[in-house]
């Protein structure tokens, strides 16, 4: 087992040197394109960004920890805009999704990851920043600020670059972290008491509606509620609901699925898709609607640590049956060859460049 982690740990640094410098090299070389033909440049982006998350998809697969997926059929808002909101737990989250969404077709290259500040200055910060996630500002004093920043920013980059999912964790922290705050703002407020999740920070998600709202249907509508100034086909037209659930409700984190020092297992996301028609528009309303979604949340993992199962009957009239989320093996090793051969190609001629100028 030792050996194993240690393998893995070196195979992980090793995987990341010779992926994200060679990456941003290709795309600091493509900007003239970026000027002459942003479209074909965002595309070419998309897919280098797509590759380097496949890449993360790769370790927690090959560690044996796979994603079973369960509930909505999801194909329905993979290739319009939808906000994606889930509970947040741990480090592994995010690679989890990003294994999930790896094995659907077209989703990686187009998605925009709403995401805590910090993340800016980890390894990945700098294929974020090309890709123009978003970081967001944390803490109650920046929070106002966080919020006109990410409309900005939605107007700005995610419309303007087509974008269709955009990932929101609106807990703003992880469970562990953000538990007894929850409990003491539940309390106060006369809010439910939550257990395995955190009650949800509102801001990010307003802002986000503000933004995205689909327009009223009819006139009366138009006169009561607020009317989306951005073109229709822009609009925000789903929200997909995703429930994390590990097993037993010990979460994975990233150094675990850097070092596989877990036995395998197999983590459910569970889907709830609603048309984004069908959520009400009133700050108060939108803010009710978020929290009974967290309160769902709780009662499904609730169930699904007591019993291995998820109650997909009460809550889905017509679900999917669940399944494992398969990754393509050859598709990570032709990535791994690419990805070698453009280190050594650029590693040759940034020496003949030094050498020739010396």
């Amino acid at each position: 087992m030792f050996i194993k982690i240690i393998a893995r740990i070196i195979f992980v640094i090793v995987n990341n040197v010779y992926c994200i410098p060679t990456s941003c090299i290709w795309i600091l070389f493509l900007q003239p394109v970026k000027f002459y033909k942003p479209d074909w440049y965002w595309k070419i982006e998309g897919t280098f960004f797509h590759w380097l998350l496949a890449m993360v998809s790769m370790w927690s697969w090959s560690a044996g920890y796979d994603v079973v997926e369960i509930g909505d059929d999801i194909r329905l808002c993979l290739d319009d805009r939808t906000l994606v909101v889930a509970n947040h737990q741990s480090t592994a989250d995010v690679p989890m999704l990003m294994a999930n969404f790896n094995a659907k077709k077209g989703v990686l290259p187009n998605i925009m990851w709403i995401m805590d500040r910090i993340f800016k200055f980890t390894n990945f910060g700098i294929v974020s920043i090309i890709h123009e996630d978003f970081f967001i500002l944390s803490g109650k004093s920046a929070r106002e600020e966080a919020v006109t920043l990410l409309k900005k920013h939605l107007r700005e980059s995610y419309i303007p670059l087509k974008r269709k999912l955009m990932v929101l964790f609106p807990e703003g922290g992880f469970l562990r972290k953000r538990k007894e705050a929850s409990k003491r703002y539940a309390i106060k407020n006369n809010l439910p008491i939550l257990t395995n999740v955190s009650l949800p920070r509102l801001g990010a998600m307003l802002g986000i509606m503000d933004v995205m709202v689909p327009r009223p249907n009819s006139e009366a509508e138009r006169s009561m509620f607020y009317i989306s100034t951005i073109p229709e086909d822009d609009e925000l037209r789903w929200v997909l609901d995703v429930t994390i659930a590990y097993p037993e409700g010990k979460p994975l984190d990233l150094p675990t699925i850097i070092t596989g020092s877990r036995p395998p297992c197999r983590t459910f996301m569970f889907y709830r898709l609603f048309p984004s028609t069908e959520l009400p528009r009133d700050q108060e309303e939108v803010t009710k609607w978020l929290f009974d979604r967290w309160v769902e949340k709780d009662r499904v993992l609730d169930i699904f640590y007591k019993t291995g199962e998820i109650p997909v009957s009460d809550y889905c009239s017509s679900p999917l049956p669940q399944q494992v989320v398969r990754q393509d093996p050859l598709r990570f090793f032709v990535i791994h060859l690419f990805f070698i051969a453009s280190s050594y190609f650029h590693f040759r001629l940034i020496t003949y460049a030094v050498s020739f100028v010396w």
